[in-house]
This record gives structure tokens, C-alpha cells and sequence, in this order.
């Protein structure tokens, strides 16, 4: 019996088939994604909602709004690309936005970031929708 294994994705252009995961890491890598995503998706918390009441400019908090809407989709291991490069773009935003240490919105930048560039992993929701598929066809 032979086995075949497709990549399943619904992004085409021109009629070529366009993966947005190289791979979709397993094992120990896979472990290391999700631990990544993790943290990432705590740290966004931790600031969305220490950025919540009346004393911080609307402007700022509507950023840790949407960066907290995007860890939870990194959470999840949902649409990864878009929301790594979501709160990439937000917490850029944020260094140029408000004084205080850049740190930490630089650190939570570069984390979405390398999650956009890498890929969830085999743990994650994505994995699931647009991995890799076995297809078993019978023998002659």
C-alpha cells in the first residue's frame, strides 16, 4: 500500500499552490513552539490588562487591546502568521507611543515576530487545519 502526504492549504496564487508553514515542528521543537506561544500570550495579557482603566491614554490601550486579542489567538495556535505579525506592528507602535521601559514591548515584538516567521508547530490549531495529511491508496 502506498502512502501519500499533502500539504493542505487553501492559499493559491496563479494556480501554484503557496504553503505559509515550511513545516509544522513535532516532537521537541513542536514542545519548544508551544512553550514560545505560551509565554508570549502571557506577557500580552499581563500588559493588556495592566494598560485597563482611566488613567492610561486611550490610544495605548486600544494597542494592548488588539496585541491581547492576537495573543489569544497565538494561544490557540490560530491564523499564527497574522497574529505574530499583529503584535509585532502593535507593540512597535507601543515603543513610539508611550514613555517608560521599551524593553518589554521590544521583547514581545521580536517573540511575534519569529512566531509569524516560524510557524506554530504541530501543536496548534493551524497544524491541525492546514498540515500534513495521509492519504492511503490501495495497491493493485
Amino acid at each position: 500500500m502506498a502512502v501519500l502526504y499533502l500539504v493542505a492549504s487553501p492559499y493559491t496564487v496563479n494556480g501554484t499552490l503557496q504553503r505559509l508553514f515550511s513545516t509544522f515542528a513535532n516532537g521537541w521543537p513542536g514542545r519548544g513552539l508551544l512553550l514560545q506561544r505560551l509565554f508570549l500570550a502571557t506577557g500580552l495579557f499581563y500588559s493588556a490588562l495592566s494598560h485597563i482603566g482611566p488613567i492610561n491614554a486611550v490610544g495605548t490601550s486600544v494597542l494592548h487591546m488588539i496585541a491581547g486579542g492576537a495573543g489569544i489567538l497565538l494561544l490557540l495556535g490560530l491564523w499564527t502568521p497574522v497574529a505574530g505579525i499583529t503584535v509585532a506592528i502593535a507593540e512597535v507602535a507601543m515603543v513610539f507611543s508611550y514613555r517608560g521601559d521599551p524593553w518589554i514591548p521590544i521583547t514581545l515584538a521580536m517573540l511575534g515576530a519569529t512566531l509569524a516567521m516560524i510557524g506554530p508547530g504541530a501543536l496548534s490549531i493551524d497544524a491541525r487545519l492546514f498540515g500534513r495529511r495521509e492519504i492511503k491508496i490501495p495497491g493493485p
